[in-house]
């Protein structure tokens, strides 16, 4: 039994966590700590977690987390992790930071996206990014990991086999996103605001998303090329749920029966991926809750391009669930242990 600390613990990602980690039957969380509510029941911020958890959230001590826990998880805001995950290099706690400081290789590329101060070098290069259907060997060896953004997540699953497999152009791309307000965090703000986004659809940070280097630089991976993907964003009124419709140009004959078996073949031994059949295209409602990403897939014969729909719940596949994915294999548990769960629906 491994025991578990999360930092954060008062946001979405967090209870989220604790969620999952109460089915796993290897973790343990022991400690919650929160910056601005130590000293308060969890159960007190969130009254469905009555004789969950026990005990007030605590303040952070990086000797305790050292002596006491075995995994930390980071359920911080931008800024956080990236002070706190170099005091805990030289120990044995694993670090699994699900904010976006350590997704990013270039201290520049942070600095210029996030416009904070950048985390050490070294702790950038040792941090294994923690995408496992692309870098699970890498994952498997990782003491520090970065887990995905939401919006990376849906886009470069669902780009990756076309790309690595050549059948579309490295440019352009275009990738239409839609998330629900839980991928903003718990803080009221007036774009969250229920008179703001009921019977709203309001596209945010265009140009300016945070997840658009991160995009970028991991499908430019994958394509041995620079890619410079067009990244839009829309929040829609609904709690969860994340959807990518992505467009790109074919660069051979192909039909969309040879592009889904291209796709079904490159995913058959990744549990989480669900490739759809010709002309069933996913939705966010098919995959809420779980760990899933459904992809739908169509060639335009008329335009030329390959449209691809993904689809996946923010919290989950999008946070906590690819988190405890990640988990699982740099413990050699199996995958999917503690994520077998049927998508709530409706």
């Amino acid at each position: 039994m491994k025991n578990v600390a999360i930092i954060g613990g008062t946001g979405y990602g967090a209870i989220e966590l604790i969620r999952l980690i109460h089915s796993h039957e290897y973790m343990h969380v022991k400690k919650i700590i929160s910056h601005s509510q130590h000293g308060e029941e969890l159960a007190q911020v969130y009254p469905h977690l009555i004789d969950f958890i026990e005990g007030p959230m605590e303040e952070l001590e990086i000797e305790s987390l050292k002596e006491d826990v075995d995994i930390v998880f980071f359920a911080t805001p931008a800024g956080v992790s990236k002070k706190l995950i170099p005091k805990l290099e030289d120990s044995t706690v694993q670090c699994i930071d699900l904010s976006g400081d350590l997704r990013i290789s270039s201290q520049e590329q942070y600095e210029n996206w996030y416009g904070k101060e950048a985390a050490p070098q070294h702790t950038l290069d040792n941090a294994v990014y923690g995408l496992p259907e692309i870098y699970k060997d890498q994952v498997k060896k990782a003491k520090v990991l970065s887990n995905p953004g939401c919006f990376p997540t849906s886009a470069i699953l669902g780009l990756i086999p076309a790309l690595s497999h050549k059948i579309i152009a490295a440019n352009p791309i275009i990738i239409d996103g839609k998330t629900g307000v839980s991928g903003a965090g718990r803080t009221p703000s007036s774009m969250t605001h229920f008179s703001e986004t009921n019977d709203n659809v309001k596209p945010y940070k265009l140009g300016k998303h945070q997840h658009i280097p991160e995009i970028d630089q991991y499908l430019s991976v994958m394509a041995g090329e620079s890619i410079s993907a067009t990244f839009t964003t829309h929040l829609i009124p609904m709690t969860r749920g994340l959807i990518c419709t992505m467009y790109s140009q074919l660069t051979k004959d192909i039909s969309t029966d040879e592009v889904i078996k291209l796709y079904q073949s490159y995913y058959q031994s990744h549990p989480f991926v669900r490739i759809r059949k010709e002309g069933d295209f996913p939705a966010t409602k098919e995959v809420y809750g779980s760990n899933f990403c459904d992809i739908g897939l169509h060639v335009d014969q008329r335009t030329n391009q390959l449209i691809i729909v993904s689809v996946i719940d923010n919290l989950v596949k999008g946070a906590a669930g690819q988190a405890i994915q990640n988990v699982n294999l740099m413990n050699g548990w199996d995958e999917q242990h503690g994520l077998s769960t049927i998508p709530m629906y409706p």
